[in-house]
């Protein structure tokens, strides 16, 4: 076999979820380059040969999107031959989990670089095969959330039971009973009243709840 039948390109890819107003949402960039130029795709870039592929995606989720820290795991590899229509290209994609404070309050905004988030119902038009790592991401994500280890860290402090119950039974996909979720999670004995109150939908004052520091990863469910 020839040499040449070996170059293939490598690239990593990331899925950055936050949860906004109750909803999962999902950071995205706009390409403006062909091909695909226009449409949104997950962020990422080309390894180069004097990088590893984790040096390459912490620089691309500070370079690109302004973001120091934030949780982060590999994910899965995507190798069809036809995913990119310009070259062979093998794309390993990372999960990432971030709160909504530290997007505030710690993301750096880069203005050469158009980036959104969108809720993960609402996806615009996407470019390459990204669609298809989005779902796969989604249903890889839907089976860690259900442990207090990576749900933390997305509701790090000041959230309503209602706001962690809705967002878990839409990623979950299960209808849960109210006074036995509440009921489950004392009992689990993972969260601690912040002695802050916020309004809730009714117009009565809501608890606001944290994950406990030294909290034991369990199921939540």
């Amino acid at each position: 076999m020839a040499k040449s039948d070996f170059n293939t390109n490598v690239e990593s890819l990331i899925s950055i979820f936050t949860v906004e107003e109750d909803k999962l949402k999902i950071l995205l960039m706009r390409k403006n380059t062909e091909p695909y130029k226009g449409y949104w795709i997950l962020p990422g870039s080309l390894v180069k040969n004097d990088e590893t592929i984790e040096d390459n995606i912490t620089n691309t989720i500070y370079d690109k999107l302004g973001l120091v820290s934030l949780y982060l795991e590999q994910s899965h590899t995507y190798s069809s031959l036809d995913r990119n229509p310009d070259d062979r290209v093998i794309a390993v994609n990372y999960i990432g989990l971030v709160d909504s404070v530290t997007l505030l309050l710690k993301r750096e905004e880069r203005e050469d670089i158009e980036t959104g988030w969108f809720n993960i119902n609402d996806l615009p038009k996407l470019g390459y095969d990204h669609a298809n790592i989005i779902e796969k991401t989604l249903t890889i994500l839907g089976k860690k959330l259900n442990s207090v280890y990576y749900i933390r860290n997305l509701f790090p402090a000041d959230f309503t039971l209602p706001e962690l119950e809705r967002v878990l039974t839409s990623l979950l996909d299960r209808n849960v009973d109210r006074r036995n979720f509440r009921k489950r999670l004392i009992k689990l004995n993972i969260i601690e009243e912040t002695g802050e109150k916020t309004e809730g939908n009714n117009g009565r004052p809501a608890k606001l709840y944290r994950f406990k520091d030294d909290v034991k990863d369990v199921p939540i469910f």
